[in-house]
């Protein structure tokens, strides 16, 4: 026994002398400097590769420190992107994929088709809002999320992938083989004149294409007599920082600022002006936001706002104000760094309270000071406008939010939401599947909610009748947008949707009172 001891104790002396004693240091003892830490971390990765119980690869052990280093910053935008992740960040950038041009979603434990996208593969190979994809190269999309059945569908263009339906009205299942194509998703949708002289249009996320499509867009709507725009930024979750810069260039006066980055490192620090002469100086601007409004979305938002170029009403932004650098590292993998703040033409912070980076002090330095003493901000016309603690506050706060009865509704569903979904989408099919309307305009029935409510019940969800009516009105919008989407398609759904959005109508009715821009801020500082 004793001899033992003694092979231990001159066993760990030895790793302590050949690893240069690291091994032996206490908790207390000093910080070594940046080499040293080095050595000591490929020590310790050495040995774990070498004596951990169970195998792990060397390579998925640097992933894995990797990953590790990165969240010990806290901060969401600094993150290392393997292949998966990289592929989404190209996509959510460029809206260029290749694949067949489908939006899916996860319904009733199947993948959903919820619309083709137009004058892709999918669309005219047949497939059909509502059409159930029970399988994907043989294999079935039974319990499949989205991510799995979008990473299947997707692939090089020119190859084949087969597919098989299950559609509303058939009683045998469809199979398709589809030749996938450059697939590219317009960030532009919804665009459409929903009263006479006052356009619509919905900007899902700012991508490389948005400028050209919104540019296009907007001037087919003057061509079909619209004065005013309702620009829908709702739920964009934003995209590139220049790209955000191009699409407040088509509303502003040359020279003016746009937006401004702060940042520790060189170059980080930039002011981006408006290069080109304003397309629709006389067009009157709406900018609807909400919670969901971040990142490149904010600064065009901001900037209309800041120059009293346009009237921002909905809800306070999200308040994502920071660019981050994209370093691929490989051809499947990068690393994206949080390397500057972005502040308003009138000085706000968009970023909302602080980053949650370890790097807080460093961001505040003196080249990245965050106006902290000053406390008013006014826009070009001299209209006070609210800093908040982040994000772009509205000049016409009108919330979007649920009734008490609503509430009490949807608290009632708690956990079985999904099933409600599940039941609205099997209803819709089937009504799909009969012809039961024949104009988009048409009015929900109180036995289309019964069904709902028996059917609510039959797959075992508890719901009171009064409960029920005290909604009647919600689930009468909401089963009525699904259906639309099923039968007339997503342009009809958004147009239905415009006629009862209390958002959109709230604009709507500022703009018909209003014959410029000026009267428009004007008439809003009044409310």
């Amino acid at each position: 026994m004793k001899y033992r001891r003694i092979i231990f104790v001159a066993l760990i002396g030895f790793i302590g002398f050949v690893s240069g004693g690291w091994l032996l240091q206490t908790p207390n003892a000093p910080a070594a400097d940046a080499r040293q830490r080095a050595r000591i971390f490929e020590a310790v990765l050495k040995y774990v590769a070498e004596w951990y119980v169970d195998s792990i690869d060397t390579g998925q052990l640097y992933d894995m420190a990797t990953e590790g280093m990165l969240a010990q910053l806290n901060d969401p935008y600094t993150s290392f992107l393997q292949q998966a992740g990289f592929e989404e960040l190209s996509i959510s950038t460029t809206g260029d994929y290749g694949g067949v041009g489908l939006r899916i979603d996860s319904r009733d434990g199947w993948i959903q088709v919820v619309s083709p996208i137009a004058d892709t593969p999918a669309e005219r190979a047949g497939l059909v809002s509502g059409d159930q994809i029970i399988e994907v190269e043989g294999q079935s999309t039974r319990g499949w999320s989205t991510d799995r059945a979008a990473n299947l569908l997707r692939g090089e263009p020119g190859t084949d992938v087969k597919i098989t339906v299950r559609r509303a009205g058939f009683a045998d299942s469809l199979a398709f083989a589809i030749t996938r194509a450059a697939i590219h998703v317009s960030s532009v949708e919804g665009q459409m004149l929903i009263e006479r002289g006052i356009g619509y249009l919905r900007l899902t996320n700012v991508s490389r294409q948005s400028t050209a499509e919104m540019r296009s867009s907007i001037t087919a709507l003057r061509d079909e007599g619209a004065e005013s725009i309702i620009l829908d930024l709702r739920n964009n979750p934003g995209g590139l920082l220049e790209q955000g810069v191009a699409l407040a260039d088509l509303f502003l006066t040359r020279g003016v600022v746009v937006v401004e980055t702060r940042g520790r490192a060189r170059n980080a620090t930039e002011t981006y002006v408006a290069e080109h002469r304003e397309v629709w100086p006389d067009l009157r601007l709406v900018v609807l936001v909400n919670g969901g409004t971040a990142s490149a979305a904010e600064i065009l938002s901001g900037a209309l706002q800041d120059h009293d170029r346009a009237l921002v009403l909905g809800t306070p932004t999200f308040g994502k104000g920071v660019a981050y650098l994209l370093i691929p590292l490989s051809e499947t993998e990068a690393v994206t760094v949080t390397s500057s703040r972005w502040y308003t033409p009138s000085g706000r912070s968009i970023q909302r309270g602080s980053s949650g980076s370890r790097n807080v002090a460093l961001m505040a330095s003196r080249n990245v000071t965050a106006d902290s003493t000053r406390r008013e901000y006014r826009s070009d016309n001299g209209r006070l406008l609210e800093a908040g603690d982040g994000g772009i506050q509205p000049d016409v706060l009108v919330p979007d939010t649920l009734t008490d009865e609503e509430k009490l509704f949807v608290q009632t569903l708690g956990q079985r939401l999904p099933d409600y979904r599940n039941v609205m989408t099997r209803y819709a099919r089937e009504l799909t599947g009969q012809d039961a309307v024949t104009d988009p305009d048409f009015v929900t029935t109180d036995g289309m909610l019964s069904t709902v409510l028996q059917s609510l019940r039959a797959v075992g969800v508890e719901m009171p009748d009064s409960v029920f009516d005290g909604a009647r009105e919600f689930v009468a919008e909401q089963f009525g947008f699904e259906l639309t989407r099923y039968m007339f398609g997503r342009q009809a759904e958004i147009r239905r949707s415009t006629k009862t959005d209390v958002q959109i109508r709230q604009a709507i009715e500022l703009l018909r009172q209003t014959e410029s821009t000026g009267e428009l801020l004007e008439l809003a500082s009044r409310r």
